[in-house]
């Protein structure tokens, strides 16, 4: 099956960021086959006109509790204490299966609809199997290239057996969702539970992705040591808030083959500390964007752009000038899928990648007359001018529209989620 996106305004992102300008995309069997001006369509083909739209790699979010689209809102104006006491300590344990079920699709499908085409979904709600089941199955449903961070909710003295079964269970063969250890780590567990969850990720091969450094300096070097100490510095784990460590522990993490997940806004308004951003990149490690939790920030990558763009370049001194509009880009697409480790499958238009793609309208008050097509992706396009998104080569967003799906029904059931969880305020 062949698709090609003609006459699009063609951004690249790899190895950096750049306008290749009008030119054609050929999709052959769901992967990038060739980009250039001209190309000809085989018989049979689907031609989309992209003409007046900017076509780029999908986004890549690498760390959204996805479950929480369910409660979303609940937590304006908090700090992360608060935000640990409601969110995880009271509105969590009321969810059924069925509301993660419900708060993933639907978290999901809003990745989709803003473009974001590839999600890693750092699930701390999998109490039972059945939640975790859940949670696997909307993923799926979705269309949504994902992969499931699991973390074990439940007794500690099944963290190994339960692991080991959704591995076996959801992840036996290759395909659009895998999964990777979501583990709570040594800054937050025990140091003999956090080291359960490190060996079990070993045992098993699965990456790790881990909130460290974000609380505290003291924390974060306790936290590193750790990891050193026991030889689970390792290529691939990823370094969610790294907020407090140095520029020397970063150039360490770096050195290991670690990437960093930077969540702007909550950082930022949960007090959790200044994104680390521009620092991390310096130090050479592979530097990602994320959403984290809709209980108390947005949803899309273009609002994750402008703050980390905004932040960056505002530092103290002009330190920060340097940090550009391309730099962002390049974290919101091919540095996110190397630091989900999906480097070589998605985040940029290499041939041979998986075709996740995005169309973005020019024709709109906000974003006509664009000269820098680059600059106007980061700095004034949002959702609404998401007209196509295609993941694998299928369209599952076509003028403006998601495709293949029932949005008021998946609305209905996040609805219904929603009022059983935020009962327990009432």
């Amino acid at each position: 099956m062949e698709t090609v996106i003609r006459n699009g305004i063609v951004v690249d992102t790899e190895p950096e960021p750049v306008v290749i300008g009008p030119a054609d995309v050929r999709i052959r069997d769901g992967r990038i086959a060739e980009v250039g001006p001209g190309l000809a369509a085989a018989d049979g083909a689907e031609v989309i006109d992209a003409t007046g739209k900017i076509v780029l790699p999908g986004f890549v979010d690498t760390h959204r509790h996805t479950w929480q689209a369910a409660i979303r809102a609940t937590m304006p104006d908090a700090t992360f204490g608060d935000y640990l006491g409601r969110v995880l300590g009271e509105l969590a344990p009321a969810f059924r299966p069925e509301d993660v079920h419900a708060g993933n699709l639907a978290g999901a499908l809003e990745c989709l609809d803003a473009g974001v085409t590839t999600l890693l979904d750092w699930s701390h709600v999998q109490f039972t199997p059945e939640h975790t089941d859940a949670a696997v199955e909307a993923l799926r449903a979705s269309g949504v290239r994902a992969v499931l961070g699991y973390c074990h909710g439940g007794p500690r003295s099944g963290l190994a057996a339960e692991t080991r079964r959704v591995r076996d269970a959801h992840f036996a063969a290759p395909g659009l969702v895998s999964m990777v250890m979501a583990a709570l780590g040594p800054e937050i567990l025990p140091e003999d539970h956090a080291l359960e969850e490190l060996e079990t990720a070993r045992e098993l091969g699965l990456p790790v992705t881990a909130h460290l450094g974000g609380h505290g300096p003291e924390s974060a070097a306790r936290g590193l040591a750790f990891l050193e100490s026991h030889g689970h510095l390792t290529p691939g784990t990823t370094f969610v808030h790294a907020n407090h460590y140095d520029d020397e522990q970063l150039k360490v993490i770096a050195g290991a083959g670690g990437g960093v997940s930077v969540s702007p806004i909550d950082e930022m308004t949960l007090g959790i500390g200044y994104p680390v951003t521009g620092r991390a990149q310096a130090a050479g490690a592979p530097v990602s964007l994320s959403a984290d939790t809709v209980t108390c920030a947005p949803g899309d990558m273009f609002s994750l752009m402008r703050t980390a763009y905004t932040l960056e370049r505002g530092r103290p001194g002009g330190a920060g000038l340097g940090f550009t509009t391309r730099d962002v880009l390049r974290m919101a697409t091919i540095d996110g899928a190397r630091v989900a480790g999906l480097g070589d499958v998605t985040g940029s238009l290499r041939p041979g990648k998986q075709a996740d793609l995005v169309l973005l309208s020019t024709a709109t008050l906000g974003m006509a007359a664009s000269y820098d097509p680059i600059g106007a992706i980061v700095l004034n396009a949002d959702t609404s001018a998401v007209d196509t998104v295609l993941v694998g080569g299928r369209v599952v967003k076509r003028g403006g529209r998601l495709v293949g799906h029932d949005v008021a029904a998946a609305l209905d059931a996040l609805a219904a989620a929603a009022r059983h969880v935020t009962a327990v305020l009432a």
